[in-house]
């Protein structure tokens, strides 16, 4: 072989070389650092992470300090484990759930619950006394009166349902409420007195009824509204307002 075809020989060997030696320093140079033991690249391909087992600190893949009772997690950060059902994380270590009597572990694993018609008291499950004429609610934790009893202090008492009254949800308030055309008075229904000119209105404000239009209310009635000349019943039909172009002034309607 002369010497021109060594030489390039040569040159090609000198550059693959010089090409396998810049591949680490680019791959250095796109992800930021050299990938360590332990660790693969991430998904995106800019950097890595660390293999299971292993998490990162201070750059490098650490060995996961696993305490009893505790498994792997997925998780290349954070501590990279959790406790076993039974039990919930205390500092570094995986400390077993104390659950009561009557207790159950909750869907979670790490926390407990008291079973149907007990409650937590003090870290521990007491029953709960349900009196006389009273029912456990659904949630199984509190308890409440039943139909035609209304709960004072920890009883139920019988609700006294007066004339023209009738039971309503007697958990709260009084436990009965009155019917239409009364009102509630202390424990009795009292009539609503509707005056002339006037309509019932089923509400527990006010005095129980509003005037027709056409009508104000003066105390207990109804007086027709004086609507002057040139004027008309405004919105509410209790007053009046004067028509255009007319302005109102002192009790009529003055022209412009």
């Amino acid at each position: 072989m002369t010497d021109i075809p060594r030489r390039r020989a040569l040159s090609r060997t000198l550059i693959l070389l010089a090409a396998l030696t810049a591949a680490p320093i680019l791959s250095h140079a796109q992800n930021g650092s050299a990938t360590p033991p332990h660790a693969r690249a991430n998904a995106s391909g800019t950097g890595w992470e660390c293999d299971r087992g292993y998490q990162r600190i201070n750059g490098a893949c650490a060995t996961v300090e696993l305490p009893a009772n505790a498994y792997l997690t997925k998780l290349s950060f954070g501590r990279g484990w959790d406790c076993m059902r039974g039990h919930r994380a205390v500092n570094d270590s995986c400390v077993a759930v104390e659950v009561p009597e009557h207790g159950y572990l909750d869907s979670s694993g790490d926390r407990w619950k008291c079973e149907r018609g007990y409650r937590n008291v003090a870290e521990r499950c007491a029953p709960i006394v349900v009196p006389q004429h009273a029912y456990l609610e659904s949630g199984g934790d509190r308890w409440a009166c039943g139909r035609a009893y209304r709960k004072d202090g920890e009883s139920c008492i019988a609700v006294n349902v007066p004339s023209n009254g009738y039971l309503t949800n007697a958990s709260y308030g009084q436990g009965w409420a009155c019917e239409r055309g009364y009102r509630a008075n202390e424990e009795t229904c009292l009539s609503v007195a509707v005056p002339a000119n006037a309509y019932y209105v089923d509400v527990s404000y006010g005095p129980g009824w509003e005037c027709n239009r056409g009508y104000a209310e003066v105390g207990a009635a109804c007086v027709a509204v004086q609507v002057p000349g040139n004027a008309h019943l405004d919105y509410s039909g209790r007053g009046w307002d004067c028509d255009p172009p007319y302005r109102r002034e002192l009790e009529g309607c003055a022209a412009p």
